[in-house]
């Protein structure tokens, strides 16, 4: 039976580190080699879509990690000034765009997703689809260079990669995109529901019974709220809200992907020591996720590969 093989990348700021370290161990694997250059569809978002849209575009894994290592702490640049004008990230993102900006400039130059020989698929969203009709609303939003009325072929990467990682207080929005990860920051279903789509009856489409995903998270701290009974506003929410909807999107794309495709589905997640919480921006922690992901046994997922991808 034929294939049609899924990558599928989470989102979690620079533990997308964890992600690439991950994927250069297993495709520097002599076991599995090669397995990497047969993905049909690379899925991510957030930080999964950078590393998607890297790795669609001819990216190493390890290229991909010595850009979180050596760019890492210039994006998540935390000034004083900036602190200052936003009255202690009270009114604003804690971080500006500038510099995410420019290195993803670097990386894509003014490369269309239709340059792209594999195929991608990027969850963003839509703060406002602009209709001059009663139907003006926001709306998810699903970059992808798949033939057909509603591709982004000629979208660039750069821009694309930039929403997708336009996290909710931590960055601003841009050109009206935020962060996918609010609706999608596991896209395995995303990814699922796009390659399988009955709207465009092209070759590059597959039948569910084809398909094959390698799902990967970028880690998950093992965290909880105390007590039974949280009468909380809108200042204690704002912070644990944002993180328990992008874990619990996470977790139940998880569970709808592994009944929808059984054993042909594997996810690979780290969880970290319980006395071990790594944000999406500690760029102090950098050398330890780095360590954390070198260190992690592989054996399940290579396995995997074996029996399962190839």
């Amino acid at each position: 039976m034929a294939k049609y093989r899924v990558l599928s990348l989470d989102g979690g700021g620079l533990r997308g580190l964890i992600t690439a370290r991950l994927l250069d161990r297993l495709n520097s694997d002599p076991k599995i080699a090669g397995w990497l250059d047969s993905v049909d569809l690379y899925a991510g978002t957030s930080t999964g879509g950078i590393l998607a849209l890297g790795l669609a575009t001819g990216k190493s894994p390890n290229e991909i990690c010595d850009l979180y290592k050596g760019k890492g702490a210039k994006i998540f640049d935390d000034s004083f000034w900036d602190n200052i004008r936003d009255l202690g990230k009270t009114v604003g993102a804690d971080y500006a765009n500038k510099n995410l900006r420019i290195e993803l400039k670097k990386i894509f130059g003014n490369k269309k997703l239709k340059d792209v020989s594999k195929k991608v698929a990027i969850p963003t969203f839509d703060l406002d689809n602009e209709a001059t009709t009663h139907e003006r609303t926001w709306k998810p939003k699903i970059f992808h260079n798949f033939k057909g009325a509603d591709s982004d072929e000629d979208a660039l990467i750069a821009n694309v990669a930039l929403y997708t990682s336009s996290a909710p207080t931590y960055f601003p929005s841009a050109d009206g995109y935020i962060d996918g990860g609010v609706f999608a920051n596991n896209p395995s279903l995303v990814a699922l529901a796009q390659a399988i789509s009955k709207r465009n009856q092209h070759a590059e489409r597959a039948s569910l019974d084809e398909v094959v995903m390698l799902s990967l998270g970028t880690g998950v701290s093992l965290t909880y709220i105390k007590g039974q009974t949280l009468d909380w506003g809108y200042a204690q929410w704002v912070k644990p809200l944002i993180n328990v909807l992008m874990d619990g999107v996470a977790g139940i794309s998880d569970y709808q992907a592994r009944q929808l495709l059984d054993d042909r589905y594997h996810r690979l997640q780290i969880v970290f020591d319980p006395d071990e919480t790594i944000p999406l921006d500690a760029v102090d922690k950098l050398d330890r996720m780095d360590q954390i992901a070198t260190d992690y046994n592989l054996d399940k997922t290579i396995q995997w590969i074996s029996d399962s991808w190839r």
